[in-house]
């Protein structure tokens, strides 16, 4: 998990919405295939302003 946050923080641009973020999410090598999909079917919907916000949203 600390890679995904880490690229949340340096590596997406915001404001994102849940399909630029999962569109990142598939391009990350170094996160396995089941994070991924608890990652997609886990973020609702909407445009979020920092990785602050879509931790949250995951929480």
């Amino acid at each position: 998990m600390k890679n995904a946050i880490d690229h949340l923080k340096m590596h997406q641009t915001y404001p994102a919405t849940k399909a630029d973020l999962v569109k990142t999410c598939n391009n990350m090598e170094d996160i396995d295939q089941e994070d991924k999909q608890w990652f997609i079917k886990t973020l609702p919907e909407g445009t979020y302003n920092s990785a602050k916000d879509v931790l949250s949203a995951l929480a």
